[in-house]
C-alpha cells in the first residue's frame, strides 16, 4: 500500500471515529435487524448473541459502491456511512441534495471541481488528490471531473443511512405536469418534453 492510500485511510477513520463520540447509548451497538421495520430511531437491535465481526465490515467499495446501515449493519444507529466514487473523464455527479446528512470528500485521485450553493452564494473549489471539502446539510452540491484522467473520491456522510434527492429527478422523471415546470423555471415546454422522455417522466 503506498503512502497516499495511508493518508486517505488515516483521514478516512480519523473522520468516521470523530463522529462516533456523539452516538451514546447504554450499550456498545446496535446492529442493525433488518427482519423487523425501521423505526425513527434506526432499526431494532440484533441480538448481540447472533452479532459476527460481518456486521461491522465491507470488503470492496467499486464504483458507486457504499458502506450505508443496509451494506454494515453495524453502522445502526451511529450515524456515519461512506461510498466510493468513480467518475469517468469528463463524467459528474449530478446535482442533488442529501436532506438528513452532511458529506465530506477526500479525493484520491484525479481533479474535481466540487460546490454547493445557497440561495445567495456559489462555493466552489478545485480540488486534487489528498484534499477535502465539505457539503453541509440539505444543501444543493455537486462534483465534475474536471481533470485528464478518471477520479476517485471518497465520501463520508453524517448518517448512516443518508437519503438522496436528485435535482433532474425530481423535475423530471415523476408525473408532475409539462406546464407547472415551465411556469416554475426558465424553461420551454419542448425542453421539458425531452428531458421528460430521457429519464422516463411523463406529463
Amino acid at each position: 500500500m503506498s503512502t497516499l492510500e495511508m493518508i486517505h485511510i488515516t483521514l478516512f477513520f480519523f473522520y468516521l471515529l470523530s463522529y462516533t463520540s456523539h452516538a451514546t447509548s447504554t450499550n456498545d451497538f446496535c446492529v442493525a435487524n433488518f427482519m423487523f421495520p425501521k423505526t425513527p430511531s434506526g432499526y431494532p437491535c440484533k441480538s448481540e448473541t447472533n452479532v459476527t465481526s460481518n456486521d461491522f465490515a465491507s470488503s470492496s467499495l467499486n464504483v458507486l459502491n457504499t458502506a450505508f446501515v443496509k451494506d454494515i449493519p453495524g453502522l445502526n444507529g451511529l450515524g456515519i456511512s461512506a461510498a466510493k466514487i468513480d467518475i469517468n473523464i469528463n463524467g459528474s455527479v449530478p446535482m442533488h441534495i442529501h436532506p438528513d446528512a452532511s458529506e465530506l470528500i477526500i479525493v484520491s485521485q484525479g481533479q474535481i471541481t466540487a460546490g454547493f450553493m445557497t440561495p445567495t452564494n456559489l462555493y466552489e473549489k478545485n480540488l486534487k488528490a489528498d484534499d477535502v471539502f465539505v457539503f453541509p446539510t440539505g444543501l444543493l452540491h455537486f462534483i465534475v471531473n474536471t481533470g485528464s484522467r478518471n477520479a476517485i473520491v471518497y465520501a463520508v456522510y453524517g448518517s448512516e443511512n443518508p437519503s438522496i434527492q436528485l435535482l433532474f429527478d425530481l423535475l423530471f422523471k415523476n408525473n408532475l405536469p409539462t406546464p407547472i415546470i415551465e411556469k416554475t423555471t426558465l424553461l420551454d415546454a419542448a425542453q421539458i418534453k425531452k428531458l421528460k422522455a430521457q429519464l422516463g417522466g411523463s406529463g
